[in-house]
């Protein structure tokens, strides 16, 4: 089974600083998953979340968060985007032009994702997640809610 890397909008009065409660989150099966996806309020990257973190460069928009770790040590942290912090990456997102993006990254990307002859086909792989991270922090941040993020074995 794979790694896949899920956020998920939280209302700010729904929110609970529960690694419990955010492990519930993240348990509905992937039919509530898919229509919470076709609404924008939860999004999933595959197992290069990493390499989608690299055009971000720090702007919160895969990683970053406040680390809510769970009892179990052996899980990784949740992380939280407070609805202010959502609202900043959405901002971030409307503003990025995903050309630039793509071209300061490239290189990197490109070996790990069938190299240059591939190149086609992996910028549109990461364009359309692009879209689809810009669509849920836009719908987030209209809707004024917090961001819960947590890497799903």
């Amino acid at each position: 089974m794979s790694d896949y890397f899920h956020l998920r909008a939280v209302p700010p009065s729904a929110l609970r600083n529960s690694a419990n409660w955010m492990q519930r989150l993240f348990e509905d099966d992937w039919d509530a998953v898919r229509e919470r996806i076709g609404r924008h309020r939860e999004e999933v990257l595959d197992k290069s979340y990493l390499d989608h973190e690299l055009l971000y460069a720090g702007a919160e928009v895969v990683l970053g968060g406040l680390p809510v770790y769970p009892g179990d040590h052996d899980k990784p942290p949740f992380l939280l985007l407070t609805a202010a912090r959502a609202n900043r990456v959405s901002a971030y997102l409307g503003s990025a032009d995903f050309e630039a993006l793509w071209l300061v990254v490239r290189e990197e990307l490109l070996p790990r994702h069938g190299g240059a002859t591939a190149e086609r086909e992996a910028r549109g792989v990461f364009a359309a997640a692009h879209r689809d991270l810009t669509a849920f922090y836009d719908q987030t941040a209209r809707y004024g809610d917090a961001v819960v993020k947590w890497l799903v074995h």
